[in-house]
């Protein structure tokens, strides 16, 4: 587990696809009440839940689209008495009983802030952004593999990002963008938010600079 900022934490968990590593990054917030969200799941272990119970009371678990439900079932059974936040359609398909992101749960007050990407309705994936951090938690809106990663992975993301993804929008997110005008408007709120840093669902951290290198993102994926 790593911490980023006050009350904010990163567990980075391998996802392994066709011999590459497109990790999966659960992000963990903590409340001024001292419960915990839980964003994403993984594949967690024994010593994972006991490192997240050391940091506060789990209040919700979530999963913010569609698609992302791989390591679902792993987070219900090692958090199985608190809320699971998801999409619509999101019960369907991991057949235990979830509950709306939309609207937030009155607890989070003006801590977290949620909105949900319209124009994309396979994947209806929502945003969520931690005032104090100046934090934006995303999924699939963009994948941020830099440098280090291992030649077979970048190989990888090259064929399903593109030339640049660092940070970038993948080729099969663009194409579920159905609505490109609602999905704009989704995005002009978003970039109204004071966020700098971007956790991404896959990849690195964008530490720093994260709104001008999502603007030169989403400019280079046509929006």
């Amino acid at each position: 587990m790593k911490k980023l900022a006050e009350n904010l934490w990163v567990l980075p968990y391998s996802l392994r696809l066709f011999g590459g590593d497109l990790r999966r990054v659960v992000t963990i917030v903590r409340l001024r009440s001292g419960e915990l969200v839980i964003h994403s799941t993984g594949p967690f272990t024994p010593g994972d839940v006991a490192a997240i119970l050391r940091l506060g009371k789990p209040g919700w678990l979530l999963d913010a689209m569609l698609r992302h439900d791989t390591f679902a079932k792993q987070g219900r059974e090692a958090f199985p008495r608190i809320p699971f936040l998801a999409p619509e359609g999101f019960t369907e398909v991991v057949d235990f009983p979830t509950e709306p992101l939309i609207p937030a749960p009155a607890a989070w007050g003006d801590e977290l802030k949620v909105l949900r990407l319209e124009g994309i309705p396979s994947m209806r994936e929502h945003v969520v952004f931690h005032r104090s951090s100046r934090t934006l938690i995303v999924a699939d809106l963009l994948f941020n593999f830099g440098p280090d990663t291992s030649a077979w992975t970048r190989f990888l993301v090259l064929c399903a990002v593109g030339s640049r993804h660092h940070p970038g929008m993948s080729r099969p997110f663009r194409m579920a963008v159905k609505d490109k005008a609602a999905f704009q408007r989704s995005v002009e709120v978003l970039t109204m938010w004071d966020f700098d840093r971007i956790i991404v669902g896959h990849g690195e951290i964008v530490e720093t600079d994260g709104k001008r290198r999502l603007a030169r993102a989403l400019k280079e994926a046509g929006f």
